[in-house]
C-alpha cells in the first residue's frame, strides 16, 4: 500500500477503525498526521469517526491510538504469561510438530510418530553417521526424490505455515542441519529456544542451549539418544577431504599425543593403500613444535578393530567383571560412599534451614531490645559464617553425586551400545562413530631395535579402558612413504 500511495495510485484509504490500522500510536500518528496529508491521501476510520478531510483536528484519536497501543500491550503479557505456564507444565509451545510426528488426534497437546516422515528423519541421521554432511544428505535425498518437509506436510494434509515454491522439492542444508540438531527426536520437549523482545518486534532470538527448559520422555522415540549425541560430535568436528576429494571415515578423530592437535589425512601417492595420518602441526611447517607422528590408515584401523572385538567379547562374555573394570576407571563410588553423600546433603541442607531460623529469631531480639548490638554481630556473623560453609558443601556434595550418577549412566549407554552390535567384522562409519570419541597417536619410539608406536583410544561414554596397543617392526613396515 505504501509503495502505491508513493506512484500516486491511492487517493483514499479506509479501515473499520484506529486498531486495525495500527497499535503503535507514534507510527499511527506519524502516518495519519504527517505521511498521508503530505501525499494528498484521505484518511476513513470508520467506526471510530475519524475523516481527515471532514476533522483534521481532531483531538481525541491521539488518545485512542494510545488506549490502543495499551490494550495490544495487555493482550501481550496476558498471552506470555498462559504460554510460560504451558512450558513450564511441559507441554508444546510449537503449533507445528517437526517431520516425523503428528499431533495425537485424541489429544492435540501430545505428539505420534508419523512414520512415514520419521523413516526420512532416520535415513538423514544414518546418512550423517557414515560421514556425510548436510549438503551432501541434501543432494542425496534430492537425487532420491524424497520429499522435503514442506511438500510432504502438504502432500500429507499435516498443517504448516510453509507455502509451497517452485523449488520446494530441492532440499537445502539448512532444512537437513535443523532435523539433524532437533534434540526432540530423543523423545523429549524442549521449551523456550527462543524469545522477543518486544511485542511490536517480530523478530525471535535465539537463546542459548543452557536456557532451554527440557522434559524427557514426552512423546516417543524416532531417533535414541546416543546415536543423537555422536551425531552432535560429528557435526561439532569439522573434517578435511583429501586432495582427492575424499574423506576417511576416521577424518577429524585421529589426534596427535604431544601437541594434542587433529592429525590430518595424506595420500603420498594416487594409491589409496598408501594414506596415512601425519600431525597438522608439523604438516604446517611447525616442524620445531612437533614432530610427524605418521601412521598409516590401515593401521590405525586394523587396531581399532581388533580393540573393538576384544571389547565386545569381553563386555558380552564377562558383563559383572566388565562392569567392575569400568567403574574402577571412572572412580564411581560404591554404594555405601553415595548413600554417605547423600545423609551428608541432607543433613547440610537441614542445618541450613535451621541457621535461617536462628539468624531471624536473633534479630528479631535485638529489634525487642532483648540483645545488644554488640553480641547480635558477633553471634549472627558466626552464623552465617557456618552457614556460608554448608551452602559450599551442600553444593560440592550435588556436584558429586550428579557426576556419579552421570557416570553410571554413561556406563549403561555403552552397554546398551554394546548389545546393539551382537559382533563386528569390519568398521562402517556408523560403528566408528557410535564407540569411539577419539584415536591419541603418539610417536614412534625405538626400543631394543624394534619400533614401536603407541596409540590409545578413548571410547563414548567410557574413555581410555584398556592398556595401549602397540605396533612392532612387521606392521610398522607401512607407516612410511
Amino acid at each position: 500500500m505504501i509503495r502505491d500511495i508513493d506512484e500516486g495510485k491511492v487517493s483514499t484509504v479506509i479501515v473499520k477503525d484506529m486498531s486495525r490500522f495500527g497499535r503503535d500510536h507514534i507510527l499511527v500518528g506519524y502516518y495519519t498526521k504527517y505521511y498521508f496529508a503530505e501525499a494528498d491521501v484521505r484518511f476513513i476510520a470508520v467506526y471510530d469517526q475519524v475523516d481527515s478531510e471532514t476533522n483534521p483536528d481532531d483531538d481525541i484519536t491521539p488518545f485512542k491510538n494510545i488506549l490502543n497501543e495499551m490494550y495490544a500491550k495487555d493482550c501481550s503479557k496476558k498471552i506470555k504469561a498462559v504460554m510460560k505456564a504451558k512450558g513450564n507444565a511441559g507441554k508444546h509451545l510449537a503449533t507445528h510438530p517437526p517431520l516425523g510426528y503428528k499431533k495425537d488426534p485424541n489429544d492435540k497437546e501430545k505428539w505420534v510418530i508419523d512414520e512415514r516422515g520419521a523413516e526420512t528423519v532416520r535415513e538423514i541421521f544414518s546418512l550423517c553417521m557414515n560421514g556425510y554432511g548436510p549438503t551432501q544428505i541434501a543432494r542425496i535425498l534430492t537425487e532420491r526424490k524424497i520429499d522435503t518437509p514442506v511438500v510432504y506436510f502438504h502432500k500429507h494434509g499435516l498443517p504448516t505455515p510453509a507455502k509451497l515454491r517452485e523449488d520446494s522439492e530441492i532440499w537445502d542444508q539448512k532444512s537437513v542441519a535443523r532435523i539433524l540438531e532437533n534434540v526432540e527426536y530423543t523423545g523429549c520437549t524442549v521449551n523456550f529456544k527462543t524469545y522477543k523482545k518486544s511485542y511490536k518486534s517480530k523478530k525471535r532470538i535465539k537463546l542459548p542451549q543452557e536456557d532451554w527448559l527440557i522434559f524427557e520422555n514426552t512423546q516417543e522415540v524416532i531417533i535414541d539418544r546416543q546415536t543423537f549425541d555422536s551425531v552432535q560430535k560429528i557435526r561439532q568436528c569439522k573434517r578435511r577431504p583429501s586432495r582427492m576429494g575424499e574423506m576417511s571415515s576416521l577424518s577429524g578423530m585421529v589426534y596427535c599425543a604431544d601437541c594434542g592437535k587433529r592429525m590430518y589425512l595424506c595420500r603420498c601417492t594416487t594409491m589409496k593403500q598408501a594414506e596415512y595420518f601425519n600431525c597438522s602441526t608439523y604438516r604446517k611447517k611447525k616442524k620445531n613444535l612437533c614432530t610427524s607422528h605418521q601412521i598409516t590408515v590401515k593401521a590405525v584401523e586394523t587396531l581399532l578393530l581388533d580393540d573393538l572385538k576384544r571389547t565386545l567379547r569381553f563386555a558380552q562374555s564377562q558383563k559383572e567383571e566388565f562392569l567392575r573394570m569400568l567403574e574402577e576407571n571412572s572412580e564411581v563410588k560404591t554404594k555405601q560412599e553415595i548413600k554417605e553423600n547423600l545423609r551428608e546433603l541432607s543433613a547440610a541442607e537441614e542445618r541450613i534451614k535451621a541457621l535461617d531460623k536462628i539468624i531471624q529469631s536473633l534479630y528479631e531480639d535485638k529489634v525487642a531490645g532483648i540483645l545488644s548490638e554488640e553480641r547480635y554481630l558477633k553471634l549472627s556473623d558466626t552464623y552465617e559464617t557456618e552457614q556460608a560453609d554448608l551452602t559450599e558443601k551442600a553444593q560440592m556434595l550435588k556436584a558429586e553425586i550428579e557426576k556419579d550418577k552421570k557416570e553410571k549412566d554413561e556406563i549403561l549407554d555403552f552397554l546398551c551400545l554394546v548389545e546393539k552390535y551382537s559382533s563386528i567384522e569390519e568398521l562402517t562409519p556408523e560403528i566408528i562413530r557410535s564407540f569411539v570419541d577419539r584415536i591419541i597417536v603418539h610417536e614412534k619410539r625405538k626400543e631394543n631395535g624394534h619400533y614401536r608406536q603407541e596409540i590409545e583410544i578413548v571410547y563414548n561414554f567410557i574413555g581410555a579402558v584398556e592398556f595401549p596397543d602397540f605396533l612392532d617392526d612387521d606392521e610398522y613396515d607401512g607407516l612410511s612413504c
